[in-house]
């Protein structure tokens, strides 16, 4: 799986700092942190650029705040961007308080999330 290991080793604290469960799952190219059996927040390795990156779900309301931080842009796997889904490239994740950042927005929008687990 192309993720850096210390890059999850840091999301795993945040979560745990919040006293928030989740379960880590290699998927989608690298490795994704569900919440309530829903994806929270993921990382990958760029394939284009080689650098570490956060996949965010933080939910469509929230997006257009997003973007205008640093290192945020539209998740687009397809050349069609998912909405309430984010990439933060390294910049925007570098600084503990920017990944603690993205963690808690995750946080916050997964309630409102849809399952895609099949019941």
């Amino acid at each position: 799986m192309a993720y850096n290991e210390h890059l999850a080793e840091r999301i795993q604290r945040v979560f745990r700092e919040k006293h928030i469960v989740v379960e880590e799952k290699k998927m989608m190219g690298g490795c994704c942190f569900l919440m309530n059996d829903k994806m929270c927040l993921g990382l990958d390795t760029d394939k284009q650029s080689g650098k570490d990156r956060l996949m965010a779900r933080i939910g469509p309301a929230a997006e257009a705040e997003a973007l205008k931080r640093n290192g945020c842009r539209p998740m687009d796997f397809t050349g069609r961007p998912m909405k309430g889904y984010v990439f933060v490239d390294q910049e925007g994740f570098d600084m503990e308080e920017d990944l603690e950042y993205w963690v808690q927005k995750s946080i916050d929008f997964n309630p409102f999330a849809k399952s895609s687990k099949k019941k």
